[in-house]
């Protein structure tokens, strides 16, 4: 039986009993056709038939207007969809300065090393025809020995910011060639430059400002963005240039249908709907076992294992080979990786089980069905998972199938808000101190600072001043030299607080003679590391399991997790405590009933058990505990007091009260990205009290919740606070948006059909209790 085409399988989805009354809203965007325009008079003729011989003989109308301006020698910012063809927006300008100034040099920026590797092929497609191009990738990858080759003879440098300020900046005397001649700084997806990763690019990028001076270069950015809604303000924000913008693209598009898709209520009385993630599985594979190349979106890392191990299992059922469809995510080894990518684009492997790491432009040639297992966190990202579906021609649909969380049901309830919002705004905050001090010491140790000198606009003698105090800059004359024996790029992270990786170790790997060969299977960041690779813990790469014997993480020892394959059924995941203590306040508002304020604070959290849960029904099987260090972080928070008068007045029970607010905080965590436009996982939330820092331990959120009823004063207290070390304007926008939140909370409350409480309101009833809602609801009609 030949299989059916992509537009049966939807028709089928649309009318079928089962599926169709889940399908909440459709979208289609019809086909575009191309803007055409001629190639530019200027442009060298080497060039011109470089082109040809790729089949390229007139170009995109944006492609057109960025070589135009970018000759006129203005900073731009190119912002066009998936597929428009963005790459040549910048490679005309550059390859035509390499051809036309034999002395010139151009330094290129990824976000990661394969989007580097991807662009070198790209780039040497193009110049198979002309002389003389010398272009290198240059990583962590790249071999001591053919260091200094590049060194000594690229003209075309590709990189990573990490690698740009740990490896090329503070060795610059190394590359004196580069630095005098640098004619073109091209930074690609610069929308993924956002948070803590963009605020620390943006200061290497004013240390690259201060060595390029020294040489005497002015180079020119050239910078290429998916759809955000400030490509502008983020490119200036990082170049400190002013910048023109690109936004309106010649590419052609295909046909598209989008598709929102919200589980089936499973039990209504508690408001429980099936699994998304078994419901976003049975989709893809549908589509899957119709031979129709598909890509499914998991939020974490763990949701892309269970993911796959379900789908991996249903294709083989029917086809005899799982091989079929792979993962993709942070943590796979770059082998592993590159092969899923060549996989996919020669059409061997049909389906792509991945995390956000494939909405980056990695080449993988041809998809037809974006599965969206969860709301991604921000309208950009949704629109960069779902454009992974469909190239220029052709058919293509989007299918996001929706979790019970509130903003998942807001947005799957809500499609007018979910299609018609524009992406959201990129915030960086260079000047968060935690990162400017710690790029300060780099820029120092790279050339001396002189008196008065400012560092991207800002005066800087106070911390220079600081950082003598601490015996790592001496001041002669009128400069501040580097003094300590330190080499301080070597530690600091651009994209975590710390920058050690661990790497995960299968202690049961034979070789092909049968012997035995510890193996390293996958790498974990610091940061995720004690939530994903403690003692016992199901590690999955690629579905398969292993079981964590021995996590090795104290400050002398190498980081390493020891794994052994196991056979389960289960998969891990982790119970943590945490803690919230105020350190400084910095502003406040009153208003009936509620003292609302904002300032920093501690945050402490601790992974001290887990539960395990068996794959397909997804129940409880089993718990274990876990000894682990604390991890903590100083940030920027908005928290809410409750007037003791008022809770006594809604209820004498404190019961009822901690479980109300509770709910409350779990409402309001799940809907202050509406209003901030950023991902949930970049705030966190806490019901705690107002202890200040250095009293009381980690919780988890039954001891914390006994610790408020057995306190001797009464004052629990709702903390929203910015995940990044520092903050980075989060908890701040919070504090000024919250009288709005609170009656978007309001409202949802008001419409949700349940009875006391369910997952896309105030959490699971049998969470939050069955008074929750009610409590929730009554504290919110006496605070807006």
């Amino acid at each position: 039986m030949a299989p059916r085409s992509l537009q049966e399988l939807l028709d089928e989805l649309l009318t079928s009993l089962e599926t169709g009354p889940c399908i909440s809203a459709t979208r289609h965007f019809a086909a575009q056709p191309p803007r055409w325009a001629p190639f530019p008079s200027s442009l060298d003729p080497r060039l011109i038939d470089a082109l040809k011989g790729r089949g390229i003989h007139q170009l995109y109308s944006h492609q057109h207007r960025a070589f135009e301006l970018a000759e006129k020698g203005h900073h731009l910012v190119v912002v066009t969809p998936t597929a428009s063809g963005k790459t040549l927006c910048f490679n005309l300008p550059t390859l035509q300065s390499l051809l036309q100034q034999t002395d010139a040099r151009v330094l290129y920026l990824f976000p990661t090393k394969a989007l580097a590797q991807d662009q070198l092929a790209e780039l040497e497609e193009l110049a198979r025809a002309l002389p003389d191009l010398r272009m290198f990738t240059y990583d962590g990858d790249t071999p001591q020995d053919a260091r200094r080759a590049v060194r000594a003879r690229a003209n075309l440098v590709l990189t990573n910011p990490d690698m740009l300020h740990s490896g090329i900046l503070p060795h610059h005397t190394k590359w004196v060639n580069l630095f005098q001649n640098l004619r073109y700084v091209v930074i690609d997806e610069l929308h993924a430059y956002r948070g803590v990763f963009g605020s620390h690019l943006a200061n290497v990028l004013r240390r690259l400002g201060r060595i390029c001076r020294h040489y005497g270069s002015t180079p020119q950015f050239i910078m290429a963005s998916a759809t955000i809604a400030n490509p502008r303000e983020l490119a200036e924000r990082l170049t400190g240039e002013s910048v023109e913008e690109i936004a309106e693209s010649g590419a052609p598009t295909g046909d598209k249908l989008f598709l929102c898709y919200n589980p089936p209520v499973i039990n209504p009385e508690l408001g429980i709907r099936a699994p998304y993630l078994g419901e976003a599985a049975r989709l893809a594979m549908r589509f899957l076992r119709e031979k129709i190349a598909t890509i499914v979106f998991g939020q974490s890392r763990l949701a892309v294992e269970v993911l796959l191990t379900t789908i991996k299992k249903g294709v083989e059922d029917r086809v005899g080979d799982s091989g079929i469809v792979r993962g993709y995510r942070g943590g796979y080894l770059p082998t592993r990786r590159r092969e899923v990518e060549r996989g996919l684009r020669s059409g061997e492997v049909r389906g792509v089980v991945s995390t956000n790491a494939l909405e980056l432009g990695v080449d993988i040639g041809h998809l037809d069905l974006a599965v969206l297992a969860g709301y991604p966190g921000t309208i950009a990202s949704l629109w960069q998972q779902a454009g992974r579906a469909g190239r220029r021609s052709g058919e293509s649909a989007a299918i996001f199938v929706a979790t019970s969380a509130p903003l998942d049901q807001f947005m799957v309830t809500h499609p007018d808000y979910l299609f018609g919002t524009p992406p959201e705004r990129a915030l960086i905050n260079p000047e968060n101190p935690f990162i400017l001090v710690n790029h300060l010491k780099c820029a120092a140790f790279e050339l001396p600072f002189a008196d008065g000198e400012t560092f991207g606009g800002l005066a800087i003698d106070q911390h220079l001043a600081q950082l003598e105090s601490e015996g790592l800059l001496h001041h002669a004359g009128d400069r501040w030299h580097w003094t300590s024996e330190t080499y301080p790029a070597d530690h600091i992270s651009l994209r975590t607080v710390t920058s050690d990786n661990f790497v995960v170790i299968d202690t049961t790997a034979h070789d092909a003679n049968q012997v035995k060969r510890r193996q390293i299977v996958a790498e974990v960041d610091w940061k995720s590391a004690f939530a994903m690779i403690y003692p016992k813990a199901i590690y999955l790469v690629e579905g398969e399991p292993f079981e964590v014997q021995d996590l090795r993480y104290r400050e002398d020892e190498e980081k390493v997790a020891y794994v052994k394959r196991v056979a389960v059924d289960y998969f891990t995941d982790a119970i943590s405590a945490k803690g919230v203590w105020t350190l400084r306040r910095l502003a406040d508002q009153t208003s009936p009933g509620l003292v609302a304020e904002h300032g920093e604070v501690l945050v402490a959290e601790k992974v001290v058990g887990f539960k395990k849960i068996k794959f397909g029904t997804l129940e409880n099987v089993g718990s274990g505990e876990v000894e682990l260090p604390q991890q903590e972080i100083q940030t920027t928070s908005a928290w809410l007091a409750i007037d003791p008068a008022l809770l006594a007045r809604i209820s004498s029970s404190r019961e009822e009260l901690v479980d109300g607010l509770r709910a409350l905080g779990y409402l309001l965590h799940h809907l202050a990205p509406i209003f901030l436009l950023c991902d949930i996982r970049d705030l966190g939330s806490w019901l705690g009290d107002q202890t200040p820092a250095g009293q009381g331990g980690v919780a988890t959120h039954q001891s914390a919740r006994a610790r408020l009823l057995e306190a001797d004063q009464f004052n629990p207290t709702i903390y929203l606070y910015d995940s990044a070390p520092g903050g980075i304007g989060l908890a701040e926008g919070l504090f000024q948006a919250l009288p709005s939140l609170l009656a978007r909370g309001l409202e949802t409350l008001q419409v949700c059909p349940c009875r006391w409480g369910c997952p896309s309101c105030v959490g699971p009833v049998n969470e939050v209790g069955r008074r929750a809602k009610a409590i929730a609801t009554t504290l919110l009609r006496h605070l807006t």
